[in-house]
């Protein structure tokens, strides 16, 4: 079965890493058809195994070969493309998506913390499929209120979020 591993953390704060590395990694714990999408941790594979052995697995083997605490968060080949394909977000050229790749449920905290959180023109969040959308004006990624908050070291085991286009380049890369 094809899968993408999203990591957590790389190559942000101290934490970098070479992909030909991490997919050396992939490989050494048994892993086939490996390939990385940009620098910010994502690797396509394939294996026989289920998600949730997989990420205990390549956990376990990035902490080790890395020496930092790994987080990473497995989706299968259909699980990555509805990602892409429920996307709720009209494409504007002045706006980035992000979507959050994460443990079941996080899209209601995520929620719950978004409107909790002062936001600016054209900010939106939405869940679809259990997948939390947000959409915010380029420039105030980081300084938006719910941008700060994703930071938060009580939330860093439970997602990851990546721009919706990098969804599409890993979708090219799997198929």
């Amino acid at each position: 079965m094809k899968y993408c591993a999203f990591l957590r953390g790389v190559n942000v704060k101290g934490t970098n890493m070479k992909m030909a590395d991490v997919c050396q990694v992939f490989k050494d714990a048994g892993m086939k058809d490996i390939g990385s999408i940009l620098a910010s941790g994502n690797i396509v594979f394939s294996s026989d195994k289920k998600a949730d052995d997989l990420k205990k697995i390549l956990e376990k083997a990035m902490s080790e070969h890395f020496s930092y605490e790994a987080f990473l968060f497995i989706k299968s080949q259909e699980e990555t493309e509805s990602f892409w394909n429920n996307n709720p977000f009209e494409k504007n050229e002045n706006l980035h998506i992000y979507t959050f790749v994460g443990s079941s449920e996080v899209e209601n905290i995520l929620m719950k913390e978004f409107e909790n959180a002062a936001k600016t023109e054209d900010e939106k969040g939405e869940i679809v499929n259990n997948i939390f959308y947000w959409q915010v004006p380029k420039g105030n990624t980081l300084d938006s209120t719910f941008g700060k908050i994703l930071g938060k070291k009580s939330l860093k085991d439970q997602f990851t979020s990546r721009n919706i286009n990098t969804f599409e380049k890993i979708l090219k890369k799997m198929n």
